[in-house]
């Protein structure tokens, strides 16, 4: 009884945090602002715990045939997603970072002296198209359904996100 009681609860993604009961959509985007791969989770998760599984979701499609890549050029993520996990993670794919360092784990490194080793490669002005992203979420919170969740299982949530994606992607395809 207890297995199904943790089950339900991982299948509704709500979580208490300071705005009540939420859920979080995590997402990635193309250039063109159209979702390419998203995973939802409860209101008080970290955005680094879902940042393996989006990965593993990201398909992008060839203009050729052949099947779809699994590694982008360049990621950009917000300060949350800056640990090392996730950057020796992005290294061994061979894919570029650009996460702005938090203002702790500049001072942790600095503190460590010379045993705190380098910091990380940050390009500026590629970080600069990280709006995109937000741009995304907004197309997606034009649809009532995604920016009010009144859905109560995650399931259907993700298929309300998914609709939602269709269109987005409906209105603006790929030139």
């Amino acid at each position: 009884m207890q297995g199904a009681a943790a089950n339900d609860k991982n299948r509704e993604a709500l979580g208490r945090s300071r705005g009540g009961l939420t859920g979080k959509i995590h997402l990635l985007a193309d250039s063109g602002c159209r979702p390419l791969a998203r995973v939802t989770s409860a209101g008080h998760r970290h955005d680094s715990l879902a940042f393996a599984p989006l990965m593993g979701r990201l398909k992008i499609a060839r203009r050729g045939p052949g099947r779809p890549r699994t590694r982008p050029g360049r990621v950009l993520g917000d300060k949350a997603y800056s640990s090392a996990a996730i950057r020796v993670h992005l290294r061994r794919r061979t894919i570029k970072a650009t996460i702005p360092e938090p203002a702790d784990q500049v001072k942790n490194r600095l503190r460590r002296g010379s045993k705190g080793g380098r910091p990380p490669a940050f390009d500026a002005a590629a970080y600069k198209q990280r709006n995109v992203v937000e741009r995304a979420f907004c197309q997606l919170r034009q649809h009532r359904a995604v920016a009010t969740r009144y859905d109560k299982r995650d399931f259907i949530w993700r298929g309300t996100i998914d609709v939602a994606s269709i269109r987005i992607w409906l209105r603006h395809p790929v030139p």
